[in-house]
């Protein structure tokens, strides 16, 4: 009697491949908790400053007349641009300080996390506005089209190499200051 064939190797498995490790320069990746919990602390600060501005410059009349007027709700694309303008400056103003002295914002500065480049170096103050925050503010204040790019970068998070939509925009990636 004969042995049976050695069985072929499975033709539904995936093939083995060796994984890229996420260290750059020796730096280890952020936690994405920890991530999460920076956003939420920069965007409680900008909040405190925002909302009072919005007061005193009208937006909330401009909203509400927006929806009682319907067309969805959506507010002049001018007014939008406007306050979109105004978020932005204001962010540059609260956050531009700790971005250039140790590409860091408020928040990640309180739970020991910085931005660097793919050569774990702190990227330039202009190189981490223009292409890491303005691109993602301009994008996520379109109506509809700016949802969808906020849930994209978000979910990005859970890739391999943990970095966002702004990340791979920007050529920049979080990782635990030491």
């Amino acid at each position: 009697m004969h042995a049976p064939p050695p069985m072929p190797q499975d033709p539904y498995r995936s093939p083995d491949a060796e994984l890229a490790s996420s260290s750059v320069s020796g730096l280890d990746p952020a936690d994405r908790a920890l991530r999460l919990v920076a956003v939420l602390i920069d965007g409680v600060i900008a909040l405190v400053l925002m909302v009072p501005l919005m007061f005193m410059g009208g937006f909330w009349e401009a909203a509400f007349e927006a929806g009682r007027s319907g067309g969805f709700g959506l507010m002049p694309l001018g007014t939008t641009l406007m306050w979109a303008v105004v978020g932005f400056v204001l962010f540059v103003l609260i956050q531009g300080y700790p971005l250039q002295m140790t590409g860091q914002t408020w928040g990640k500065k309180l739970l020991s996390l910085k931005i660097v480049d793919l050569q774990g170096n702190k990227p330039a103050l202009a190189d981490l506005l223009l292409k890491r925050y303005l691109p993602t503010h301009a994008i996520a204040n379109l109506p509809c089209l700016g949802l969808i790019y906020v849930l994209v970068d978000s979910l990005m998070i859970f890739r391999a190499d943990q970095r966002c939509l702004h990340d791979l925009i920007a050529g920049t990636r979080v990782v635990k200051a030491s």
